[in-house]
């Protein structure tokens, strides 16, 4: 069983950035690949993106890339997310997600959800 917890979510106007730490519980954080997704109001949860058990290999959508960067320390149990030139199509609750099966670009790879947190860009 995986417990995961995000932090850092809150208000920044549009060309700020934030940063989203996801701590999990558990002595086989290593062993999982992790991801982050977002759901914005009247939307289904998206892709974000995704970093395998090492952290050698990430991935991002497409209207993320070049913005957003994910990352992970083992020692820490902590995934990151580091969002910059935040947009206000960026609004969002942002879950974080770990799953057995990378890289975790799609739900129904998902194992375990964080409990979520809100990111609101103003323009």
């Amino acid at each position: 069983q995986v417990q995961l917890v995000e932090s850092g979510g809150g208000l920044v106007q549009a060309g700020g950035s934030l940063r989203l730490s996801c701590a999990a519980s558990g002595r086989t954080f290593s062993n999982y690949p992790m991801g982050w997704f977002r759901q914005a109001p009247g939307k289904g949860r998206a892709f974000v993106a995704a970093i395998s058990s090492s952290g050698g290999s990430t991935s991002y959508a497409d209207s993320v890339n070049g913005r957003f960067t994910i990352s992970r320390d083992n020692a820490k149990n902590t995934v990151y997310l580091q969002m910059n030139s935040l947009e206000p199509e960026d609004t969002a609750v942002y879950y974080c997600a770990a799953g057995r099966v990378g890289p975790l670009y799609i739900t129904s790879r998902v194992s375990y959800w964080g409990q979520g947190t809100q990111v609101t860009v103003s323009s």
